[in-house]
Parts: structure tokens; sequence; C-alpha cells
């Protein structure tokens, strides 16, 4: 399925589900209640309300932080793999404590205060760091944030621990959310 102008802003996401990070890093549009949209609002409307932006410039920003965010993503077997060979690989895991503290990858941390200043103030930003989130959809927005303040080996886990539990280790319990 590909976008249109005439997509509406639900549909933009389905298709490429960091349209919403990649409109608000160039456009500044989509963070927050004076510059959001609606999910019945067109990218053509969007784009006219905000200086009448082209919207094939845009379609195409999105296109490219959309291809951007597959070059950040894992696989879970590639990911059991890294950690086999290399013990210095930081999980970060951000997902509630609730779901953390129900099921979580063996060596995993569940982001807090603490884990973030540890990460921001190691000295090496080269370290290899996983965002593990429920099942990819909020681990990009976490790994673009770490990349941004200068973090340059991070990841995203594809399909978060819910692929990691079918594809690697089926003794992790898969769940549901709400």
């Amino acid at each position: 399925m590909s976008i249109t102008p005439e997509s509406a802003m639900r549909e933009v996401l389905e298709v490429y589900p960091g349209a919403q990070r990649a409109l608000f890093r160039r456009y500044h549009i989509g963070g927050c209640s004076s510059c959001g949209f609606s999910p019945d609002e067109t990218l053509a409307q969007v784009c006219a309300r905000n200086g009448n932006l082209n919207t094939t410039e845009v379609m195409a920003h999105i296109r490219e932080s959309h291809e951007q965010d597959a070059k950040i993503l894992i696989e879970p077997k590639d990911l059991a793999g890294l950690l086999e060979r290399d013990k210095s690989v930081k999980l970060v895991d951000v997902r509630s404590r609730e779901e953390f503290e129900a099921v979580h990858i063996a060596g995993s941390a569940l982001l807090s205060q603490d884990v973030m200043r540890g990460l921001m103030a190691s000295g090496s930003n080269t370290e290899p760091i996983v965002v593990v989130d429920h099942q990819g959809k909020n681990g990009l927005d976490a790994a673009a944030y770490f990349i941004g303040h200068g973090l340059q080996n991070v990841r995203c886990l594809r399909g978060g621990i819910d692929a990691w539990a079918q594809e690697v280790d089926p003794k992790v319990r898969r769940y549901r959310v709400g």
C-alpha cells in the first residue's frame, strides 16, 4: 500500500509507522497539541495548514525516514547471535514496569532515569545498545532519541519482545496489552 496526498493520516501512519517522528523532526508537525493532526485529516490538509508544504516533498521525506528506520532495526535472531558474541551489548527495555516485571529478555534493563544517565554518561558512545519494546512500535522513538543525543551504535529489536518470544526464545511468555 502506498500513500497519496489524499491519504488520511491514520493510513499514512499504518504504512509508515515512523511518519509522525519524521514530520516532527523536519517540519515540527505532530509533536504537540498545537501542531498535531487528526487521524482523519489528509496529508494534503496537514501540508496546507502548515505553510502549504509541498506534498510530494513531504511524502519523499516520510519514505526516506522509513528507510532510515529500517536500518536501525535488528532481527531477533541477529540479536541472539550478537548477544552470544558481544557481552558489552546493553538491552534497554522501554515497556512499562509491569510488563518488564512480568516478562523480559535476560540481561535487559528497564529504562529509568538512572539507566538513561548511565547510557548518556558512559564515556563511550559506540557501545552497542538495543532498545526493546512490546511489538516494535515504540522502540524506534527511543532509539531515535538516543541517536539524536550522540549515541552511535543504537538498534531497535524488530517486532519487540513479542518477536523475540516467537523467533528466539519460546520460554518468554507472549502477552497482549489493553
